[in-house]
């Protein structure tokens, strides 16, 4: 963690649908419960970064399986934060419910 109370990491999408509307919800709402700003950016580079609290906004994106993905967050709980959300994204997707 940085001095000004920053973390990051690089996570990889696992997830054989990719960042889909079920995972990114989690994802935004497990931000939501962390102190911290969390942010998130397609590729190592971080060029744009869009909020982790935001479905719409993670779902921009645009994450399929194999992308990298940054995490960012500022705050008191910031290494927690990054350590959650990106197990999160390296978590293979749930099976999809089948019709029975």
């Amino acid at each position: 963690m940085s001095a000004d109370g920053a973390c990051e990491g690089a996570f990889v999408i696992a997830g054989e649908l990719g960042l889909h509307a079920r995972p990114a919800g989690r994802f935004a709402a497990q931000a939501g419960h962390f102190e911290s700003e969390v942010s998130v950016s397609r590729g190592a580079a971080g060029d744009e970064w869009v909020s982790g609290r935001s479905v719409l906004s993670m779902l921009s994106l645009a994450a399929a399986q194999g992308t990298t993905l940054c995490v960012r967050a500022v705050g008191p709980d910031a290494e927690e934060a990054v350590r959650v959300l990106g197990a999160l994204l390296e978590e293979e997707s749930e099976a999809l419910p089948t019709a029975d």
